[in-house]
């Protein structure tokens, strides 16, 4: 049995076009070069979650039990699919401030790593269930904590919350396959620890890189702004640590932590931001 509800596929309506804010969030290089290194991450990873997703849906036996699930599936698909092209726009901005993207190469080269030592699919779906998760809490931090984006760009806050809301929104998906498909607790969260590793090497790696092409990496006020983002009262070690780690669990599903408010309240806010695209069947 699955827990993943229909989705909707939205566009959202923000001109990346003219550009934006060297540094958008609040002035502060560090904590916008650490988000624009996650923006960076997303065509090339949103692309595997939907590949290994399609990969491991054909394994779901036909019939109206999982007709719910495969209909929740292509909706997954069409929100990742717009995930991947509005970040690409917003890193083609991110070149033109001549910022360079590393992650996306090193992101390519682990995805083919796998397949050529061929990862079974289950495995490749467990590691995107685990990055869905991280999505899934840093999403949740990004709309119930207003201090974590205080100050952004409009612009720039309307783009990181709609991706949040379609995050928390779909934060079941993969997992639900996963446990539909009978994927084992074992096999879960060793991925999970494998996940976790690389995303805090390539995050920290491409924040770095980014810091050090803005010209800022040896300055003291951006590393007392990476203390203060990271480890201050409001800081993302301390709010996020606990919610990651629940993915240890055993028993732990994603909507037992039910946020839906949260993404309910900011589109119902924000409706002019988006028009809804019906009928999107995948990418």
């Amino acid at each position: 049995m699955n827990t993943s509800s229909p989705l909707l596929v939205r566009k959202l309506l923000v001109d990346l076009s003219h550009g934006f804010p060297r540094h958008w969030l609040a002035g502060k290089a560090f904590r916008t070069q650490f988000f624009n290194a996650l923006s960076m991450s997303f065509p090339v990873g949103e692309q595997d979650f939907i590949d290994s997703v399609r990969e491991a849906a054909l394994a779901l036996p036909d019939g109206a039990e999982h007709a719910q699930l495969q209909a929740t599936i292509r909706d997954f698909i069409g929100q990742e699919a717009t995930h991947r092209r509005v970040h690409a726009l917003y890193n083609a901005e991110l070149e033109k401030q001549g910022l360079v993207n590393h992650w996306q190469y090193w992101a390519a080269d682990l995805i083919e790593m796998g397949r050529k030592r061929g990862v079974p699919p289950i495995s490749r779906l467990a590691v995107t269930a685990a990055f869905e998760h991280y999505t899934a809490v840093l999403a949740d931090l990004t709309l119930r904590y207003p201090q974590v984006m205080q100050g952004a760009d409009p612009m720039l806050l309307t783009l990181w919350r709609w991706h949040a809301v379609e995050e928390t929104e779909h934060k079941a998906v993969a997992f639900d396959l996963y446990r539909t498909l009978d994927g084992s607790y074992k096999t879960r969260v060793r991925w999970f620890m494998f996940a976790m590793l690389r995303f805090t090497v390539m995050a920290t790696k491409q924040t770095v890189n980014n810091l050090w092409h803005d010209r800022v990496l040896f300055k003291p006020s951006t590393w007392l702004d990476a203390a203060s983002f990271f480890f201050g009262r409001h800081g993302l070690v301390w709010l996020s640590t606990r919610p990651l780690l629940n993915y240890l669990k055993r028993d732990f599903h994603p909507w037992q932590h039910d946020n839906r408010e949260l993404a309910e309240q900011w589109l119902a806010a924000n409706a002019a931001q988006y028009s809804i695209v019906r009928g999107l069947k995948g990418a």
